[in-house]
């Protein structure tokens, strides 16, 4: 199990009951995969962190086939440049099936944020927990860096992505209107780390 202990908090890839704040962030991560799903065994998965131009290629494939946001190289570099340390991708036998990429800076109301900026999962590896355990090792990450808090946007329609967030802790923040180039709002979710 993937755990990370910060004084009263515990973030956990594996599933179980959300608790307090003092106990374990978690959640289900999904129903059991179907058989049009390709099911991950936990020993063939690894998670790694962003390691140069090959990965930014996979990264791209991955997010442009999955999310509906378009994203130009400046938006990946943007990102990858100053915060390779902070974006990671889940590989079995090498490939890439899952990515996230993030950032942390100082936000102007003085707290170190944590951002989010794209998760993306290949559609027959969702549900399995892989989308977690990428932000619980990104959420790590930045708490190691000294974060805050970590917020991130997603589409008021996406159901999947809104349960995933709030069973790791994540509350809804505020609800920005037409903020999708689709029209769509989105939802500003928040963890807050200290």
């Amino acid at each position: 199990m993937e755990t990370l202990a910060l004084d009263s908090l515990v973030l956990s890839a594996e599933p179980g009951p959300v608790k307090s704040k003092d106990a374990v962030l978690s959640g289900t991560p999904g129903t059991a995969p179907s058989s049009t799903l390709e099911q991950v065994n936990s020993d063939d998965l690894s998670i790694a962190v962003y390691s140069g131009e090959d990965d930014l290629h996979k990264i791209m494939n991955l997010i442009e086939s999955d999310l509906s946001e378009p994203y130009t190289i400046y938006t990946y570099r943007y990102f990858l440049v100053d915060w390779p340390h902070l974006s990671f991708l889940a590989l079995i036998n090498n490939i890439c099936v899952g990515v996230i990429v993030c950032k942390l800076e100082p936000h102007r109301n003085g707290r170190n944020r944590g951002y989010l900026a794209m998760l993306a999962v290949k559609s027959e590896y969702r549900k399995q927990g892989i989308g977690r355990k990428l932000i619980v090792k990104a959420v790590e990450a930045m708490v190691q860096q000294g974060a805050d808090e970590v917020v991130l946007e997603t589409e008021i329609t996406n159901k999947g992505a809104q349960s995933l967030y709030e069973g790791l802790g994540f509350i809804r923040d505020k609800r920005m209107g037409r903020y999708y180039l689709n029209g769509n709002d989105a939802y500003r979710l928040k963890l807050v780390l200290k």
